[in-house]
């Protein structure tokens, strides 16, 4: 088989037991009786043994059986039938978002399963998260009838559910959707009638119903976005017992034949052609004045999807990265230059195959840290009862979701590239597991708005939440960690430019705040990748320094010859190179806006294609 699932449960457990306050999430009164840290060791290795025994074995169908669409039909690999059950039925999947369910996980646990799910197969589990987030949002929007007739075959994983925005017209712009809903007889009930494309899990053979979460424009409700209603779609029926009853009129066209995530079906789903859709409106119809509250639902689930989205990108990443240091270890090739008379070594003793390990290493360990801290702030903006802290994990959730899915997902795509090149000419091959991973990654950077469309939400919006607070004091966080740690003579370097590259940060901001003085409204989008860019490495270096301090401290505890001093040791070192090597960057981008070259701009578009 070319795949080979590699993963441990190590650093999560540093990550759940050293790293993060635990204690105020198990504190709340949703977990206070259900978990403790003594129940973290078992969770994330019976989530390991799952991945490794019961999905990772599904991944080699994915990518050569694929999922296929013929007659109006979707099939999927018959082993991801039984994966997902298994996932459903052992409490991994969507019961978690059930909050009467009193087992229900935490999400800063529940994310280090699931991301050992994404990396044994990223093409399986889209079947199980997206139904996890559609029934979130129909448990906190639904009516009390809507609730009771979706949501116990939705949390049970009984049915699926799916998120329905993008068109072929409209893409990234939903405020053009063409989708319209027509009032009927009965309140709250709407035909439908349109079509969705790039819908994942839009059709399977799976579940027996599948629940659509559509957006749709309701006759007399203004243009754009603020029109938009939200609709719960099902593909068949429900009958008055709540089981599955007539067709609701909602059909496959086809599904893309992609790059990677071969075995998701990606699916083109139509509504209403033969006049017979029906869809529950979720929440209050237009008011008077056309306004509509669709967009503010679909975004609580938008934004769940981007945080899986990086996430996505760092398991992959992290099976690549573990894939080849194996290999590394294990081909034999070339002498040292230190010692170019001595015997052939393998690979990994050689300078430049160390760079781009620890190249991969650092981005999955700073990603990794966002991802499962941003999880972590979700806890405590749910579940705390302490206002202020609730505040504070909101807005920094604000700040780093879009980092999460787009600094994640291009930075790992390039160190599944660094994985490929470490395996030279056998890491282009499909007989070895990077390839796959490689092509696989290359959506997630697409996926839940493109990550242009991300940079815009961190430069255009969240720089400017609360007129600026809420970013200065996601700044402020990093300056105050700086003042406390300056002094620990371990990492004076790093903290050193760690304080230079966010005194550059702030230069960046004022920079083009002063375009914009100037009028120069371009200079935004030339530029926001670019500052999200030099956002993330800002944030990565400060969350990796701040667990290089307690590994330092572990260091020197354990001693070198402990069996875990290694570990210890690869997370200063992970800090180390992160911030000497990444970080740095930060003062390069700031020297590019401030040259403020527009030949991007300035080109004329006939030279593009000559």
């Amino acid at each position: 088989m070319a795949s080979n699932f590699i993963q441990s449960t190590r650093e999560h457990r540093f990550i759940l037991k050293e790293w993060l306050d635990m204690d105020k999430v198990f504190a709340c009164d949703k977990f206070k009786d259900s978990y403790g840290m003594e129940d973290i060791d078992f969770i994330l290795d019976n989530a390991l043994s799952i991945a490794r025994e019961v999905i990772a074995p599904t991944n080699d169908d994915g990518d050569t059986q694929h999922a296929v669409f013929e007659n109006g039909k979707v099939t999927v690999p018959e082993s991801f039938k039984d994966a997902y059950f298994f996932i459903q039925e052992n409490g991994l999947g969507s019961s978690n978002k059930d909050l009467n369910d009193e087992s229900a996980l935490p999400m800063s646990i529940l994310a280090c399963s699931n991301e050992y799910m994404m990396g044994a197969n990223g093409a399986f589990c889209p079947y199980f998260l997206a139904t996890s987030g559609a029934a979130g949002l129909i448990q906190t929007f639904g009516s009390q009838e809507l609730k009771d007739l979706f949501l116990p075959k939705m949390f049970s994983g009984q049915w699926t559910g799916t998120m329905d925005l993008t068109e072929p017209i409209g893409g990234s712009d939903v405020g053009e959707l063409l989708t319209k809903a027509f009032p009927t007889d009965k309140p709250g009930v709407y035909k439908i009638k349109g079509s969705k494309c790039f819908i994942t899990a839009g059709e399977q053979d799976i579940t027996e119903n599948i629940v659509h979460l559509t957006l749709a424009r309701i006759e007399g409700a203004k243009k754009g976005t603020r029109g938009i209603s939200l609709f719960v779609v099902p593909k068949y029926w429900p009958d008055a017992n709540g089981e599955v009853g007539e067709f609701n009129d909602v059909t496959c066209g086809g599904i893309e034949h992609k790059l990677g995530l071969r075995g998701s079906a990606t699916a083109i789903v139509n509504f209403g052609e033969e006049n017979n859709c029906l869809g529950y409106l979720l929440g209050d119809p237009p008011d008077a004045e056309g306004n509509a509250s669709g967009m503010a639902q679909m975004f609580h689930m938008m934004n769940e999807e981007r945080m899986v989205t990086g996430h996505a990108s760092l398991a992959g990443a992290t099976v690549a990265y573990n894939n080849a240091v194996e290999y590394a270890q294990q081909r034999i090739q070339g002498k040292l230059l230190s010692n170019p008379k001595g015997d052939r070594v393998p690979i990994i003793k050689h300078e430049d195959v160390r760079r781009m390990l620890m190249y991969q290493k650092s981005i999955i360990e700073a990603s990794r840290a966002m991802t499962i801290y941003t999880y972590y702030l979700t806890d405590v903006a749910e579940f705390s009862s302490d206002e202020e802290l609730v505040a504070q994990a909101k807005a920094t959730i604000e700040v780093n979701t879009p980092l999460v899915k787009a600094f994640c997902s291009d930075m790992c795509f390039l160190a599944i590239s660094e994985a490929m090149q470490v395996y030279g000419g056998y890491g282009y091959s499909e007989e070895y597991p990077i390839a796959q991973l490689l092509r696989d990654s290359r959506i997630y950077p697409i996926w839940e708005g493109t990550n242009f469309i991300q940079s815009m939400d961190l430069v255009g919006r969240k720089w400017m939440m609360g007129k600026g607070k809420v970013f200065a004091g996601w700044l402020q966080n990093i300056q105050d960690f700086i003042d406390k740690n300056k002094g620990e003579s371990n990492f004076t370097r790093e903290f050193e430019l760690l304080q230079e590259h966010l005194n550059n940060y702030k230069e960046i901001q004022m920079t083009l705040a002063g375009y914009l003085g100037e009028g120069k409204v371009g200079m935004i989008g030339l530029y926001s990748t670019r500052i999200l860019h030099a956002t993330g490495r800002l944030y990565g270096a400060k969350l990796l320094l701040d667990q290089a301090l307690i590994a330092a401290r572990q260091m020197d505890a354990l001693g070198a010859d402990h069996y875990d001093y290694p570990f210890y040791n690869g997370k200063v070192a992970a800090a180390r190179f992160f911030t000497r090597n990444i970080l740095p960057e930060v003062a390069v981008t700031l020297g590019v806006i401030k040259d403020g070259d527009t030949s991007a701009i300035d080109i004329v578009e006939e030279a593009f294609s000559v």
